[in-house]
């Protein structure tokens, strides 16, 4: 037998990310299919997701949680927040394979981990599902939605976009494309409407996108449409790899800044986007409004502490454009630059490294 590239293989994969460890989870009595990636842990346990989605397969499904875990690594670093980076996935589709037992099953794979890994609500889960993993494991983020708090960091992150390409901030008029309205991208889709602006949304569920549409005065558009919809702001809140070789060239926005996470399907699409004067807010910056708020929880303080240091992400995103600018490179590379200097910091060796 033929011995697979070290790329292929899963050991491969982990050193090419940067990974600390992944497990995987079976429970035939549940269905249970699931994997959590830890990325790193070198500034405190690691936070992230539980997503549920039907994957084509365990690879995507790999694929998906190393992506996510190691975003969270930089996302938490880059917000000068003392948490780690990971993620879990459980493999199914959460409209017909999510039962009590099976979160409960996932609640004791996590438990596993002995606090290494934090869980928190995300795409196909719910705070009542982390709620019943919690039963299982500890601690858990279950006492808040950080879905509202994500997205007041991403309206913050475009005012600052706004501001860097010449306006004042002022988001009226100015027309947004929120592709999807889950929690994120609903909450986001309120805030922008409250400060005026000309929304249209796009969601693979229709009643969903018209009930939001309908609320706040919105256009609707069709999922496949959305990433070359005609808007000053496309603001990408569902899965990632939104701009991929097939979708770059229809693009047509001044401004990419979204509660997705692993926007960019490559990290090359980021200069290709410079090439083509479109701004891009790199995603674990601009959506790192909900892992503050979720490190408040942690800290036991209230929700006012918690609103104003999300406010922060856009500062925060408007440092990342200037040192991008300053040093000529992408703000995806300079956003990596100042999470990854943090992180050799904490380690103390400069060995460290996300990428």
């Amino acid at each position: 037998m033929t011995t697979p590239p070290r790329e292929a293989t899963v050991f491969g994969r982990l050193r090419a990310g940067g990974a600390e460890q992944v497990l995987f989870g079976h429970d035939a009595r549940t269905g249970l299919r699931s994997v959590i990636a830890v990325h790193d842990t070198t500034l405190g346990p690691a936070l992230g997701g539980v997503r549920m989605h039907p994957y084509q397969d365990e690879n995507a499904a790999l694929d998906d949680a190393l992506r996510l875990a190691r975003a969270m690594t930089l996302k938490a670093s880059a917000a000068g927040l003392d948490l780690g980076g990971g993620w879990s996935v459980v493999i199914g589709d959460p409209a017909r394979d999510k039962t009590e037992e099976l979160l409960r099953a996932h609640g004791r794979f996590i438990a596993t981990l002995g606090g290494r890994f934090i869980p928190v609500n995300d795409i196909g889960t719910t705070q009542a599902d982390i709620e019943v993993i919690g039963r299982e494991a500890a601690p858990v983020c279950d006492s808040g939605d950080p879905s509202p708090m994500t997205a007041l960091g991403v309206l913050e992150g475009i005012r600052a976009c706004l501001r860097a390409t010449g306006g004042d901030g002022d988001l009226a008029g100015v027309r947004v494309c929120v592709q999807g309205v889950g929690n994120v991208g609903s909450a986001l889709a309120a805030l922008l409407a409250a400060e005026s602006a000309e929304l249209v949304v796009a969601d693979t569920d229709p009643a969903r996108a018209a009930a939001v549409a309908e609320r706040h005065g919105a256009r609707v558009v069709d999922p496949a449409d959305a990433a070359r919809t005609e808007c000053d702001v496309l603001a990408p809140c569902a899965m990632g790899a939104v701009v991929d070789d097939a979708t770059l060239p229809g693009l047509r926005c001044r401004i990419i800044a979204g509660g997705a996470n692993n926007v960019l399907a490559r990290p090359g699409h980021a200069a290709a986007l410079a090439e083509r004067g479109i701004l891009y807010a790199p995603d674990f910056c601009v959506n790192a409004g909900g892992l503050v708020f979720l490190e408040e929880q942690i800290l036991g303080h209230d929700r006012t502490t918690a609103e104003q240091r999300v406010r922060q992400v856009g500062a925060r995103v408007a440092e990342v454009i200037d040192r991008a600018r300053r040093t000529g490179v992408t703000t995806t590379e300079a956003a990596v630059a100042l999470a990854e200097a943090r992180l050799r910091t904490a380690a103390g060796d400069g060995a460290v490294s996300t990428r």
